[in-house]
């Protein structure tokens, strides 16, 4: 049986795939789960409309980040963090944390996948967070405060 994933399902199938399964998983799992939708020609037709439109979307923030590129450069986010008495975070500060300060202090809106974090980060300090579109590459301050 052919389906749509609506959602990730591990060593299976990522979300929007479509893929043939057998039709006792996909009616005991996934159709129960509502992980997926049987793959009939108005779902699929359904679902490359919406391909497109996240892709038109994608494209839309892309532009206006390239935009601001300029402006995310003199700015700094603070995040104020319980740590212990060597300075060191009680849990790491990752990308989606960073993101929600910067949209709430500054209103810019990130995708997480531009920034480039290699680990999170675990000490008070400042930071240099590096962020890449489309080979354009830019960073914003980030400061880790203790309470």
């Amino acid at each position: 049986m052919r389906v749509i994933f609506l959602k990730d399902v591990p060593r299976v199938g990522r979300k929007y795939d479509i893929k043939e399964v057998n039709d006792g998983y996909a009616m005991n799992f996934l159709f129960s789960r509502k992980l997926a939708v049987v793959a009939t020609p108005k779902a699929v037709a359904e679902l490359e409309m919406k391909k497109k439109e996240i892709i038109i979307e994608r494209e839309v923030q892309e532009d206006l980040l390239m935009k601001n590129l300029e402006e995310i450069k003199d700015k700094a986010v603070i995040i104020k963090c319980k740590t212990n008495d060597q300075g060191h975070l009680f849990s790491a500060i990752h990308k989606k944390e960073i993101l929600d300060e910067m949209s709430k202090r500054h209103h810019i809106e990130i995708n997480e996948e531009f920034i480039i974090l290699e680990k999170p980060i675990k000490e008070v300090g400042e930071f240099k967070i590096p962020i890449e579109i489309k080979n354009k590459k830019s960073s914003f301050q980030l400061i880790i405060e203790k309470i």
